[in-house]
């Protein structure tokens, strides 16, 4: 046992002065006000990810070079990494630390690399959590209903999904262009759902009648039909043919194909759907003209799909609004328009669009595709439940009381994203689950969210045993960006445009393993103990311990007097100081 030193002559000392005891026995510990702690805290990525992705730790394995593993990691969270790897507006890149040093992460090129690795695997590799006896119906098989089915799958359901289109994925697969999404992709995830048991009706149109009939063999049931109603322009001449909405249009590409809407057709609109409308008319030899009655700023759609747009030689007609429809001979034979000037702010945080008196001038066009915005429709929900989408935008799940039917995705939510609607899946198989069990769905969902405003994890649900974030999440003020050197972040790479004009080949193009590697190594790991050992270098009374067992570190504080290098050389902030108890 360590014991103080005790000399009682001076020849007993040391000739020069150099410690040949220790100090344990004086336990130097009960000094200390303030105690250092590790601490997991909340990745600002991971609370971005309205799908819920553990966004740091998929991160981390990739790096390390466990690209199945980290696959595996977002499988837990999303059944659609290979989609979300090509179709995320990545949130969690906004909010990349990152990106106040130098570049954001490339998180969503990430996740397509582990997704495309990892095609020939299948979620078998994934466990499942118990069998439940229990039935559920799913009504909508697009990304929030498939999410549903899928964790449902993972809870030990067999979930029915009920798809009215011959196809399933919804939206994934009628709303989005090939050279977005490949249909191989979402085929193969799609069908890893499959392999967990899930059962998709196609041709299957549920009404109202569901509920009274069929629909009662169900202990629960989750709705999510999607936004599929286009609003209308509301001017003279609208009616008539010639003008089809523009996901009318993408689902008629997807499906029929040899589809043609005119020689120049005008796109209205300023989101994904427009531009995803515009691009796809262009590959069908069509010259689209999009017309937007904003500037550019103010452009709903993702930035990149702006800019491949304007590279593919798209013209855009900024601060433009439509005001009639020209016809002849019952087709259309152009299209009347006026200028804009942006004024004051309105409701929505941009700047309203103000008619230029005088300004009107005509567009030559044969076809005009409307893209400026969608509805739910909820004809399909029960006729004891009456449902005003708008009020409920601060919460994705809704649960009629006595009856299990709960709602979710783009019927319940104004997020148009596919990320959403995962991540709304996902809340609404843990409240279905919730509910069967006798559970609050909403008290469970809060206890599984991410951060203060994140999404959910289901780890965290179906494990009460798994590593558990605080709910602080980590900002760049916090990081101690002495330890982290200026690296930029991979060049994007897609073919050129005027080779992808041609067809609907993929025009992105993923990252090989080593630039994969090294983008990962780029990623700061906020508020995540990565092992670094400067805590363990910097501890002047050698109080930081290793635990070999465990492969963490600990903290003896017999020893640690609290003076906080730890915490202050830590890079990631993984260490918290908090006053000593007495």
């Amino acid at each position: 046992m360590p014991r103080a030193l005790d000399y009682t002559k001076e020849s007993e000392m040391p000739s020069v002065p150099v410690s040949l005891g220790d100090m344990k026995w004086s336990k130097t510990g009960s000094w200390r006000y303030m105690r250092p702690n590790y601490e997991d805290k909340t990745p600002p990525c991971n609370q971005a990810c309205p799908a819920g992705n553990d966004v740091v730790r998929f991160v981390m394995l990739v790096e390390e070079g466990k690209t199945k593993s980290g696959w595996l990691k977002i499988k837990e969270e999303s059944p659609f990494p290979g989609v979300c790897g090509r179709v995320c507006f990545h949130p969690c890149e906004t909010q990349c630390n990152r990106g106040q040093y130098d570049q954001p992460v490339s998180i969503h090129r990430l996740e397509r690399f582990v997704a495309d690795a990892c095609a020939h695997s299948r979620s078998r590799n994934l466990d499942r959590w118990g069998d439940r006896s229990e039935r559920v119906a799913i009504i909508g098989s697009g990304p929030a209903g498939l999410s549903c089915a899928y964790h449902l799958a993972l809870l030990g359901y067999h979930p029915e999904v009920f798809e009215a289109l011959p196809v399933p994925g919804g939206i994934l697969r009628v709303g989005i262009p090939e050279y977005r999404l490949p249909e191989g992709v979402l085929n193969r995830e799609i069908s890893d759902l499959e392999t967990l048991g899930v059962k998709i009706r196609t041709d299957t149109k549920v009404d109202k009648d569901f509920f009274d009939g069929g629909g009662q063999e169900y202990q629960a049931v989750f709705i999510a039909t999607g936004a599929h109603e286009s609003q209308r322009l509301g001017i003279s001449g609208e009616d008539g043919p010639g003008v089809i909405p523009g996901l009318t249009f993408l689902r008629e590409v997807r499906m029929i194909q040899k589809v043609r809407p005119g020689k120049r057709v005008a796109v209205v609109g300023g989101g994904n759907t427009a531009l995803d409308a515009a691009r796809s008319a262009l590959r069908l030899k069509s010259q689209p003209v999009i017309i937007y009655r904003r500037s550019q700023d103010e452009m709903p759609a993702f930035a990149g799909e702006i800019e491949e747009a304007m590279e593919e030689g798209i013209e855009i007609e900024f601060l433009t609004q439509p005001v009639r429809v020209i016809r002849e001979n019952g087709g259309v034979a152009g299209l009347e328009c006026i200028r804009m000037n942006l004024g004051e702010v309105d409701e929505t945080g941009r700047k309203r669009p103000v008619p230029i008196k005088g300004s009107n001038f005509t567009l030559d066009v044969d076809g005009i595709l409307v893209a400026i915005g969608e509805a739910p429709d909820a004809r399909l929900l029960p006729p004891d439940v009456e449902l005003d989408w708008r009020s409920l935008t601060l919460q994705d799940v809704s649960r009629a009381e006595s009856r299990g039917v709960f709602f979710g995705g783009d019927l319940v939510s104004p997020f148009r994203t596919v990320a959403h609607a995962i991540g709304s899946g996902k809340k609404g198989a843990i409240s279905v689950d919730a509910f069967l069990r006798g559970d609050n769905p909403l008290e469970v969902l809060e206890m599984t969210r991410i951060g203060e405003t994140g999404g959910v994890s289901m780890r965290k649900y179906i494990d009460t045993g798994y590593r558990t974030l605080s709910r602080h999440v980590v900002n760049f003020d916090e990081l101690n960006t002495a330890y982290f050197k200026p690296l930029s972040k991979t060049d994007r790479k897609c073919l050129s445009a005027s080779s992808r004009i041609r067809d609907f080949r993929e025009v992105n193009r993923g990252l090989i393993r080593r630039e994969a590697r090294y983008e990962a190594e780029r990623c700061f790991k906020c508020g995540t103990c990565n092992e670094c050992e400067n805590c363990y270098v910097f501890c002047p009374d050698v109080s930081i311990l290793r635990n070999m067992r465990k492969l963490k570190h600990e903290i003896n504080y017999d020893q640690c007097k609290g003076c906080g290098i730890c915490f202050t050389e830590c890079p990631r902030t993984a260490i918290s100081m908090e006053e000593e108890q007495r």
